[in-house]
């Protein structure tokens, strides 16, 4: 998963897919398989996802990818609030930590 480089209003579905280093056709399957993930249609019918939906593809990509919930598991846990703050705070942690080992990845690099 990659860091957003820049906070732009929309996001296509190719750089949605680049963020986590999946499918195009991952991201399309999991639009119609969650509820949670609604991106605007332009009039050609192309997908512009949202800041929020982008965080929220994070949290099912966290659940599904990294922790190995099925898709049915991580539709119920996304359907409890209590659970999902919970969710949001680890998915940060997790984020962050990815964000500084890019970085010392980067350092080590250069050095």
């Amino acid at each position: 998963m990659q860091k957003e480089t820049d906070d732009k209003l929309y996001y296509t579905i190719g750089e949605v897919a680049e963020m986590f280093q999946v499918n195009t056709s991952l991201v399309r399957f999991w639009e119609k398989e969650f509820v949670q993930i609604r991106p605007k249609k332009n009039k050609k019918g192309n997908r512009l996802f949202t800041k929020r939906d982008v965080d929220r593809f994070h949290l099912i990509y966290h659940l599904v990818k990294e922790k190995g919930y099925t898709l049915n598991g991580a539709k119920e846990i996304l359907a409890q609030e209590s659970k999902k703050e919970k969710l949001d705070t680890e998915v940060e942690v997790v984020k962050t930590l990815k964000n500084t080992r890019s970085f010392l990845l980067k350092l080590r690099d250069s050095l």
